[in-house]
């Protein structure tokens, strides 16, 4: 029976177990016995953790974790674990670091950890007057908002300031309530979502307006990262170089379909890191480029220019809401390796260090951009994934590899070829 013929309406299939789950699944997509030991096998990942992380499990998906050398910020050397799929993305880094070592590596800061919670009010027939009367009430929205975590409170967190913005909107005009919270070392997504659901009851009564939607924003413009170096000329090879990559950049901050692949590359590096970290990288990929786009239209999230002595300058800028505390940081224990090989004490601390490598990872792909071009050194990198899709195997995987980049040819079809052949040569 094709899987066509079936119903994917399982009923009770969240209550039963991993295995029986993957027995459902199987019967349901034709899968073989090896392909359910291969979902059986979560790796490094007790099963009964990936039950409690998500629903309905039936395996885990492993990404590779590299480590980035070379890496000095803040006057302190740092391996940065990065947990990522794509061939390049680690190197890029390492190449980056290595090239303003010496230079004295990267300086960062932080605006502070501060999150905010959106609290949506229709129908006012006053919206401005009710505004005020938001405003006005500062003192008892800090009472609630601060009863909700004494645990926050006790850390140094806990409310900062109250915002009320009258928007005009299609549906008519909403007043929007912002509660500004420092979370500290958590992300602080649960610990905002609570005091935006505890207030807004009291703000309806409050207006006369009816209270809708109560969610934090992943624009986290409170919490920006912000790491900045200097890349001697010598050690990029010279004012052709630099001035390439200021041409590149200029074009990135210009042109947004050009930005797009330019701040894509600069998340690579940041995703990879939020990853390991067992952070949440949609929400840190949903706040930088909003961030990008915050002028009115989508732009670069670096600044690069030139220093008095001729040196290439780069500097990044970009929410990050990232902890130390609360989810899969302190459940996954690769994220908590991670976290203990990145030796960071503080969210603030790993925000810093996270911008760094966003930062080093636009020199790489804008240097590559306008000297050899991105794909020299990324397909001889894929070109190891082409010849294990093409089945070789231990050493047979860098003789293809190598082959495929002199022929400038790094398919699948060519791979099967050169591995063929070599087999051939050797019976």
């Amino acid at each position: 029976m094709s899987t066509t013929d079936q119903s994917s309406r399982i009923g009770g299939f969240h209550k039963l177990s991993i295995a029986d789950r993957i027995e459902a699944v199987a019967r349901f997509a034709g899968l073989g016995e090896s392909e359910r030991d291969h979902l059986l096998n979560t790796g490094n990942l007790p099963p009964e953790l990936a039950d409690h992380l998500i629903e309905n499990v039936i395996g885990t998906m492993n990404i590779p974790v590299g480590v980035a050398t070379n890496m000095r910020i803040d006057g302190r050397d740092r391996l940065i674990p990065m947990a990522t799929e794509e061939s390049s993305v680690v190197a890029a880094v390492c190449n980056a670091a290595r090239q303003c070592y010496d230079a004295g590596g990267f300086v960062t800061s932080m605006s502070g950890t501060r999150m905010i919670a959106q609290i949506q009010l229709t129908q006012v027939s006053d919206p401005q007057a009710a505004r005020l009367r938001i405003l006005e009430r500062q003192a008892d929205v800090q009472a609630i908002c601060d009863d909700c975590d004494p645990v926050l409170l006790k850390l140094g967190g806990g409310f900062r300031e109250l915002e009320v913005r009258v928007l005009e909107t299609r549906g008519g005009p909403m007043v929007i309530t912002h509660i500004v919270v420092d979370t500290r070392d958590a992300m602080g997504a649960n610990a905002v979502n609570t005091m935006a659901e505890k207030l807004a009851p009291r703000i309806a009564a409050w207006t006369g307006g009816r209270t809708n939607l109560r969610i934090l924003s992943n624009l986290a413009d409170r919490r920006l990262a912000r790491a900045r170096c200097v890349w001697p000329l010598a050690a990029i090879g010279g004012a052709e170089v630099r001035d390439g990559m200021l041409s590149a950049y200029h074009f990135a901050d210009a042109d947004p379909y050009r930005a797009a692949t330019h701040n894509k590359g600069i998340m690579n590096g940041i995703s990879a890191v939020v990853l390991a970290t067992g952070n949440d990288t949609r929400a840190v990929e949903a706040g930088a480029h909003a961030y990008a786009a915050r002028n009115g239209r989508y732009a670069s999230l670096t600044h690069w220019e030139v220093t008095a002595e001729g040196n290439l300058a780069g500097s990044i800028e970009l929410p990050m809401a990232v902890g130390l505390v609360g989810g899969a940081t302190k459940l996954h224990p690769t994220a908590k390796l991670a976290l203990k090989v990145l030796g960071v004490q503080s969210a603030e601390e790993l925000a810093r260090t996270i911008a760094a490598v966003g930062l080093a990872q636009n020199f790489s792909a804008m240097k590559a951009l306008a000297t050899t071009g991105i794909q020299k050194g990324h397909m001889a990198l894929h070109a190891q994934n082409i010849a294990m899709m093409a089945g070789a195997v231990g050493e047979e995987i860098e003789a293809v590899a190598k082959v495929l980049v002199e022929r400038g040819a790094v398919r699948i079809d060519v791979a099967e070829e050169v591995l063929k052949g070599m087999r051939a040569g050797k019976a």
